[in-house]
């Protein structure tokens, strides 16, 4: 398909809530498969459709050092979460450069239509839990740094200024 070309910050699209995926249709999958090229083609473990212009709630995930576990999620949410945390150092195409250290459940229950257009409510652990949490908040409109303290947020955002100029 298409590696397509990454939203950059501060574009306001990465700031707005995407809209609910009504049915999975094969425009829906043409979309995932662009977004697994493109996660493919960066430094990524997963990709929020927000990230390359497209306002739907979809994302993809793969952890998987051989990249062969693609997990397309149409409509995520949350129904679970750990109360035991883990902390992963986490970037986005969107803010080059940059990374920070994000706290974050260690385990999620996630309900999401997949490629068939099936209702599944999933399991995911590890990095998988922090990939997908990531991508749930593309989609309504935050980034990792939102997690990070006012004073780390603002000294990540400098340094990212910086490295742009």
């Amino acid at each position: 398909m298409t590696v397509r070309q990454i939203l950059q910050w501060p574009d306001k699209r990465l700031r707005t809530v995407a809209k609910e995926v009504s049915d999975v249709t094969d425009d829906t999958r043409a979309i995932w498969q662009d977004m697994i090229d493109t996660m493919d083609a960066m430094p990524g473990v997963g990709l929020g459709a927000q990230q390359i212009g497209v306002m739907q709630r979809l994302a993809v995930v793969d952890t998987s050092e051989a990249r062969n576990t693609r997990i397309r999620l149409a409509n995520p949410e949350i129904i679970d979460a750990s109360a035991i945390m883990n902390v992963h150092e986490e970037a986005s195409p969107c803010l080059p450069g940059v990374s920070a250290k994000v706290s974050r459940p260690r385990g999620v229950r996630v309900r999401y239509l997949d490629e068939t257009g099936s209702i599944i409510e999933r399991d995911f652990v590890g990095l998988d839990a922090t990939s997908v949490q990531h991508q749930i908040d593309h989609l309504d409109g935050k980034l990792y740094f939102d997690r990070l303290s006012k004073v780390k947020r603002d000294m990540l955002l400098r340094r990212a200024r910086k490295l742009k100029s």
